[in-house]
């Protein structure tokens, strides 16, 4: 017990520790861009790059979750282009929008559970494996309905959703819709016995099933979210373009992963938080937003982006080596 307490302990210690190097990181990156562009600290110029990024925020939520259990899910994006299209495609043969927005999160939450339960059921089939898969398969399905067409046309107050703000506040309705969801997760995974669950499951998936971990049930839990969160940033996604196509979202999994990555959480399972993921999010969007104040082209700032994602990822890893081996030349001494 006493270890297990101290392990605890560690291990808050080190999230602790790792979240405070993404604040530090988002208000070195706010000075830098301030001074370089003095449009940096409007308010409303904030709100609205956060805003536009949201989409992919709902997804790191989720994707986190499928991390920290140790499995990866790169089909989040074809899931999306599969659920703006039939949403898309539902209201135009009739269906008010209200239900075809339904029917998008049905469709993603339906993907996601088609992936946990081949996972979880079948022997000796990978998460990558199933979602790579199903990345082909989804996006395909989209495809065949649509072909290269585009359907927009939406009521006025679809639109609303990406664009809209809150009152006279100037705080955009997505931030908040976020917010929320952020904190549902927050306290799913970190204040429940169904969370401890999750981490026991990345820490040691074999010794969390003879422990009485409904393995297979949460897994098929966990990525049936995925899907649906995917079904959730469709319906933004969809409203911010004011269309839908097949081939929206495309490459949206690579950088979901990344940015789960870069919050702290663990591609081998067991380790990550919901508040490093937001603040990795928010760190994201802040580089992009000031590049784009100083007209950084596109392919650079991919790889100043690539640059940070892998410098800030390789730094604990090599940090973790250095104390380890130093604690073992100590022991020899």
């Amino acid at each position: 017990m006493e270890h297990q307490k101290s392990f605890s302990k560690r291990k808050l210690s080190i999230t602790f520790k790792w979240e405070w190097l993404l604040v530090i990181l988002i208000i070195g990156i706010s000075v830098v861009n301030g001074r370089l562009s003095s449009h940096f600290w409007s308010y409303t110029g904030i709100m609205d790059a956060l805003s536009v990024f949201l989409e992919k925020g709902f997804m790191v939520l989720s994707m986190a979750l499928v991390l920290i259990i140790g499995d990866i899910d790169i089909s989040v994006a074809s899931i999306v282009a599969l659920s703006s299209v039939s949403m898309a495609m539902s209201y135009k043969a009739g269906v008010p929008m209200a239900v075809a927005i339904l029917i998008a999160l049905a469709t993603g939450a339906g993907c996601g559970y088609f992936n946990g339960l081949l996972i979880s059921r079948i022997p000796g089939l990978s998460a990558i494996i199933v979602t790579l898969a199903g990345s082909s398969l989804y996006r395909g399905i989209a495809y065949i309905l649509l072909g290269d067409q585009a359907i927009g046309g939406f009521p006025s107050w679809y639109s609303y959703l990406a664009w809209g703000y809150i009152g006279r506040t100037h705080i955009p309705f997505i931030i908040v819709v976020f917010v929320g969801c952020a904190i549902i997760y927050g306290l799913l995974l970190h204040r429940t016995a169904w969370g401890r669950k999750v981490y026991a499951m990345g820490i040691n998936p074999v010794a969390a099933r003879f422990s009485g971990v409904p393995v297979a049930k949460i897994k098929q839990i966990i990525f049936a979210l995925n899907g649906l969160m995917a079904g959730v940033a469709a319906i933004f996604l969809t409203s911010k373009l004011g269309s839908s196509r097949p081939n929206i979202a495309t490459g949206y999994e690579l950088e979901v992963i990344a940015i789960a990555v870069l919050g702290g959480v663990s591609p081998s399972g067991g380790k990550g938080g919901i508040v490093g993921v937001c603040l990795a999010l928010i760190l994201m969007r802040l580089l992009r937003y000031g590049m784009g104040l100083v007209n950084v082209p596109g392919q650079v700032m991919m790889v100043i982006i690539g640059i940070v994602l892998i410098g800030v990822v390789v730094f604990p890893n090599v940090f973790s080596s250095l104390k380890v081996r130093k604690r073992e030349v100590k022991e020899i001494q």
